[in-house]
Parts: structure tokens; C-alpha cells; sequence
């Protein structure tokens, strides 16, 4: 019996790309045409999903509720003008004049509805018009957008950890409240001197401001802590309060206490007494000794206590030189004090208050993302754009929580593998969340008498902005968990 079969009887094997269609190998060199297209495109293809997401927490609301307007009316709105710095700050440009490089981007101008963005000095403008009211405003619309975003992810931290430090910030020129101060990079120019506070758990801007370029006092850090209750979300019942040794002194230490805060900060200038007797080494492989004690400073109205550790300096002298003994015992060490309220041994207070050290990556980050741009000689102006740069800072830290969201909620194996570009993006920094979320490619076009965003079936990272955006458009069709009430009690209701 003759059997009929086809030659080629190999199985095709299952496509596991996102592409439905088969790519064909391109060939460019010198020779290629060129010409132009009709169609609109973007390079900010992930300014969509931020659109949805300022839809999702009703970022209108928010702001017409908290916002206090300026004296300057503009024509565009107030809401449509700070949503267009916001977006100018969320796409990397730091400067008001970089508006020229957007003003006809085609998902910008369908935002503002407009074909051709206004001009940067319409913007300037705006900018010139803010003040410190301004700048309080801002923190208040953070404190109700924190919240709504903690709710939608399902965060319930009861306890949680806030870092505070400060910075400088160099300038150059005549500037409004510039001082010489502590500056290790530039030293001996004027600076400013922020102040910035971001919560451990979530690595966001919780409170700071922008300040003259002098160290830090008592009473202004005392009112700095005590401000930090008015901006925790309703779940936070405890802080622990981390700070370096500017911030030790009484009005700080009974600042944290009259707030119920515990602490942990850094000792300068204090010098308390340790018993040499209480001395420990938890590692023995380890030459690090610990100890604690109860010590009350001068001026001091009641008495705190400190935990200590100290570290055996390693002396290196030539073999041919006679060994010279240390005058007193304490030459031989190098001390670490710290003043605090937590029980428990010292060396693990101390290994908490180390984990403070990641607070040096938050600060630099954000002066990166614009805190270092100082648009005005007015101290207003600056202080004002100061808490617009950190609000762009937290919403890409907010999409970032809505994303890890998007990929964690794909349980199939197909929807794991293609949202695998987002894996991870929690740990990113801005600047490579970007390259991840917005810098995707769009072309915007009308189909049917209504505008859409295409984006490249080529492009890697279009399955994962596809999850993002369903995932959004699911959380927008159902009710909102502040209105529901039912996690925990809502602390700013508007």
C-alpha cells in the first residue's frame, strides 16, 4: 500500500511574540527615499497612560478642591496650565523654555485640545505668578492624591518610616534668599538650602520645603516634624522619625514626642557617658563593640536615650618603626552616637537607623528631575516650583506603583511573559522608567470620527503598555475605593 504524504511534514511551532505579523527585513542606506506623512506622531507615546491616571484619582477634583488659585487668570485655565508643567516636568524637560521642543506633540496638543501648544512664556508667566500659597496648596493636593493611590494599590502600612534631610542647591547670580553655607561641591557660593522628608515604604516625597541657604535651627526643624502629622494617609497610626545630627536638638526631640513619632537621630555635639563595662559584640568576627545609656544634655527638659558604636581603628606603622601606645583609650576607636526613643539592643537600632542611607539616592534623584532648576530670581516663584517639581516626582512614582500592579494582576503565563518589561520598574529609577513607560513611540489618528493612539506591534514594550492601560481602564469603570470607605477611614475627604 502506497502511503501519500506531503515532503514537509515539520510542525510549526507557536508564536510566542507579540506580533501578529512576520517582520520583514528592512534596507537602508544612502540611497533611501524619504518623504512625509499626514498622520500625527509622538514620541511620548506613554503620556496616555498618565492621562488615564490623572482620570483614575480624579486629579481635577483635587484640584479644584485644594488648589488656591493665583491672582493671574489665565486664559487657559488654571488646571490646564499646571497640568501642562506637570507634563513638561514628567517627560524630562526641566526648564519652562523647554516647552519650544513639545508645542506640537500630537498627545499634548490633543490633551489641550489644541494644534499648537502656547507659548513658554505663557507658562513663565504662570509661573511668575505663584507664591508660598501656592506652594501649600500643592502639598495638600499631594497628601489627598498619596492617599487615593495608596488605596487603589490596597497599601495599609500602619507603621511607617520617614527620612528627613536637606540639601543645597548652588546659584548663580542675584537670587532671593541665597546664602553661603555648607557646600562641600561648590565651596564658598551662595545655595539654597531644602528641606525634604520621603517615606521609606514607597519611596515618595511626603513633606519638605525650600529654604534660605543657613543650617537648619531647632525651632524651624521642630515645626518641620510637627507638620509632618498633617500629611500621613488615614492608615498611618506610627512614625519613625530618621534624621542626621542637624536635627538633633530639645525642640526637635520634643517635637517627635508631642506627636507621638519615635526616633532615631544622629548626635552632634552631645557627649554622653558610657559605662566601660556595658561594652558588647554581638559579631565576633566583627571588631564592633556597642552600648547604651540614659543621658540627659544641658538645656534639655528631660533625659533621652543614646545607643553608641564604636570601631577599632586599624593603626599600620612600618615594622622597622617602634609601636607608639595611644595617650587615652578612646584614640583607638571611632564613635557612632545616637540619640533615640526606640528600646532593644543598640546594635539593632543602630542597624535601623542605616537603612536611612537609601534617603541620599531619593535626594539626588529628584534634583536630577528638576529641583535643581531654579527659574526665578524671586524666592516665591522658586518656592512655589519647588513642590510643582516634587509632585511630578511622586506621580511618576504613583504610575510606577499602577504598573507593578497591572503586571502582578496577569496571572496567565502569556500575559507574564509579555508584561515582562515591567517587571522590576519599582526598584527603576525615573530617568529608566521612562525609557520603559514613555519614550514609546504613537501615531495619532482619527478612525471613525474619533481620535486614537496606535502604537507599533515591533516595539517590545507594547504589551506592557497595553496591560497598563487596560488595568487603568478597568480601575476607572469601577467604583473608587474613597468613596467606598471600607479599607480604612479617609483623612482627606473632598
Amino acid at each position: 500500500m502506497v502511503k501519500r504524504r506531503k515532503n514537509n511534514n515539520r510542525k510549526i511551532p507557536s508564536r510566542k511574540v507579540f506580533c501578529q505579523k512576520r517582520a520583514k527585513a528592512r534596507k537602508i542606506n544612502a540611497s533611501t527615499a524619504y518623504e512625509t506623512c499626514t498622520e500625527q506622531l509622538s514620541p511620548f507615546g506613554g503620556l496616555l497612560a498618565l492621562i488615564k491616571f490623572l482620570d483614575l484619582v480624579n486629579f481635577h477634583k483635587i484640584f479644584d478642591s485644594a488648589y488656591q488659585k493665583p491672582p493671574r487668570n489665565p486664559k487657559r485655565g488654571h488646571y490646564l496650565m499646571m497640568v501642562g508643567i506637570l507634563m513638561l516636568l514628567f517627560i524630562g524637560f526641566n526648564r519652562i523654555w523647554h516647552f519650544v521642543y513639545v508645542r506640537i506633540d500630537a498627545i499634548l496638543c490633543g490633551f489641550f485640545s489644541v494644534t499648537r501648544l502656547p507659548a513658554a512664556s505663557t507658562f513663565w508667566r504662570y509661573v511668575d505668578s505663584l507664591g508660598i500659597n501656592q506652594a501649600k496648596s500643592l502639598l495638600k493636593m499631594m497628601s489627598i492624591l498619596r492617599e487615593r493611590v495608596w488605596q487603589l494599590c490596597g497599601f495599609t502600612f500602619y507603621r511607617i518610616r520617614v527620612d528627613i534631610d536637606t540639601t543645597v542647591k548652588t546659584v548663580y547670580g542675584n537670587q532671593q534668599g541665597a546664602r553661603k553655607g555648607h557646600n562641600r561641591k561648590h565651596r564658598g557660593k551662595q545655595g539654597l538650602r531644602p528641606l525634604l522628608g520621603f517615606i521609606e515604604e514607597t519611596r515618595e516625597y511626603l513633606v519638605g520645603k525650600l529654604r534660605r541657604g543657613t543650617t537648619v535651627d531647632g525651632t524651624e526643624a521642630a515645626a518641620f516634624i510637627a507638620d509632618i502629622k498633617n500629611h500621613l494617609p488615614g492608615c498611618v497610626q506610627e512614625v519613625l522619625l530618621r534624621a542626621d545630627g542637624e536635627f538633633l536638638s530639645w525642640q526637635c526631640v520634643q517635637a517627635a514626642m508631642e506627636a507621638g513619632f519615635d526616633f532615631i537621630i544622629a548626635n552632634r555635639g552631645c557627649t554622653p557617658l558610657f559605662d566601660s563595662n556595658q561594652w558588647y559584640r554581638p559579631f565576633k568576627r566583627k571588631q564592633i563593640e556597642y552600648n547604651s545609656c540614659i543621658y540627659q544634655p544641658g538645656r534639655w527638659g528631660q533625659p533621652c536615650r543614646f545607643v553608641a558604636m564604636r570601631i577599632l581603628k586599624e593603626q599600620k606603622l612600618p615594622s622597622n618603626q617602634p609601636q607608639q601606645c595611644v595617650l587615652f583609650q578612646d584614640d583607638k576607636y571611632t564613635y557612632r552616637i545616637f540619640c533615640t526613643s526606640l528600646a532593644g539592643p543598640a546594635h539593632k537600632v543602630i542597624a535601623n537607623y542605616d537603612k536611612r542611607a537609601d534617603v541620599e539616592n531619593l535626594v539626588g534623584e529628584a534634583k536630577r528631575e528638576g529641583l535643581d532648576m531654579i527659574p526665578s530670581a524671586k524666592f516665591k516663584n522658586n518656592y512655589a516650583f519647588f513642590q510643582i517639581v516634587m509632585l511630578a516626582y511622586n506621580i511618576w512614582r504613583y504610575l510606577k506603583m499602577i504598573a507593578n500592579q497591572s503586571v502582578s494582576g496577569h496571572r496567565s503565563h502569556s500575559a507574564a511573559a509579555d508584561g515582562s518589561v515591567l517587571k522590576g520598574i519599582m526598584s527603576n529609577t525615573v530617568r529608566i522608567a521612562r525609557l520603559r513607560l514613555l519614550f514609546i513611540a504613537a501615531k495619532v489618528v482619527k478612525h471613525g470620527n474619533r481620535d486614537k493612539v496606535k502604537y507599533s506591534i515591533h516595539d517590545a514594550r507594547t504589551p506592557a503598555m497595553f496591560y497598563l492601560l487596560q488595568f487603568i481602564d478597568k480601575a476607572r469603570s469601577r467604583p473608587r475605593p474613597w468613596h467606598q470607605g471600607r479599607d480604612w477611614p479617609v483623612r482627606f475627604a473632598i
